[in-house]
């Protein structure tokens, strides 16, 4: 898919950014709605298949990915960990609260261009050596923006809009490092920031619940998965356990990512560890300081990876590495712990 710059470079389209950062995808709404329009049937078919042959099969190098989740909370990790596995190059990430996820794929050398809200650090637990060494080396290109305007770039691809205007930003660094627009508006005469839609070739999403035809359920903090899901032209669901069609039918109101948004979708249970599943498992932070501790090596890092990722033939294999169904038993059980 080709960027922005180069589509409005063909077509001589007039685009003067208020910062000096690149849009990495295309935000042609008309574009992208006649693709959902012939790419995304309505059909209600089953859509179950396997971690090794959705990334085989869906995701290309030079793809530019969007992944679902917030920091380490619900996030895609077996699909990520194939990715890795598969040694898939040359992608581009949205880095919306990137933290983990991030980690994992700047292990495998996959990323080469990122849009930027809020990568390297892994929140309280400190800063990952190996993401802070490749965006400071110059290896991955960074267009900045701030976790609202990355929101909102989702929610102008979800609306079928090509931009949305905004206020954040206005003023500061980052919007000197964004690829905004700044635009008058035509009723007030205001002052706003374009920012635009975000089209990821692949989206990622793990959830609680879903069926075989791909209609899911997800308890707690959606953030933009919503969006997210409406805007990826090709997504990719994993999900804690399949249930019944009629019991998605059973309370329809539920149903945050319909069928046909989805690609295609893959029970994995504890498909989010070692990050947090609101309800279900919490966090393995002595495994997450565990890889942490092992960048600042470089050795000790690519023995850790080769354990856990690449010495492994799939994600229950990597779940053995750490202690297997006993330590996800302790996880759940922390995770769900009713205080007395």
């Amino acid at each position: 898919m080709e960027s922005f710059n180069e589509y409005a470079e063909e077509r001589k389209v007039t685009y003067k950014p208020a910062g000096g950062g690149r849009i990495f995808t295309n935000p042609d709404a008309d574009r992208a709605r006649a693709y959902f329009r012939d790419q995304k049937p309505r059909k209600l078919t089953e859509k179950v298949t396997t971690i090794q042959e959705v990334v085989n099969g869906l995701v290309n190098d030079g793809d530019y990915i969007g992944v679902g989740g917030f920091g380490a909370n619900r996030i895609p990790t077996a699909v990520l960990h194939e990715i890795v596995r598969q040694k898939k190059k040359d992608l581009g990430v949205a880095g919306h609260t990137a933290t983990h996820d991030f980690q994992i794929l700047i292990g495998g050398n996959c990323i080469n261009r990122c849009d930027i809200a809020y990568i390297i650090g892994l929140e309280a637990r400190g800063l990952s050596k190996a993401a802070r060494k490749a965006v400071e080396s110059g290896a991955i290109e960074l267009t900045e923006w701030t976790n609202a305007a990355l929101t909102w770039r989702y929610k102008a691809a979800a609306m079928g809009v090509s931009f949305l205007p905004v206020r954040c930003m206005l003023g500061t660094d980052t919007g000197k490092r964004s690829a905004a627009v700044e635009m008058e508006c035509p009723f007030t005469g205001s002052k706003y920031l374009a920012v635009p839609a975000l089209y990821p070739d692949v989206g990622i999403i793990h959830v609680h619940r879903a069926d075989v035809y791909g209609n899911c359920q997800i308890d707690g903090i959606m953030v933009a998965d919503l969006d997210l899901a409406r805007a990826a032209r090709r997504l990719i669901i994993t999900t804690e356990r399949f249930v019944p069609n009629e019991y998605i039918r059973r309370d329809p109101a539920r149903t945050v990512i319909p069928y046909y948004l989805v690609d295609a979708v893959i029970e994995v249970p504890f498909g989010s560890y070692p990050g947090n599943m609101a309800y279900e498992y919490f966090s393995d932070e002595e495994h997450l300081r565990e890889w942490l501790t092992a960048e600042g090596d470089p050795e000790s890092y690519a023995s850790f990876l080769e354990k856990h990722i690449y010495g492994v033939k799939d994600f229950n294999g990597y779940l053995d590495t750490i202690g297997g169904l006993k330590r996800l038993q302790e996880l759940r059980l922390q995770e769900n712990l009713v205080e007395k």
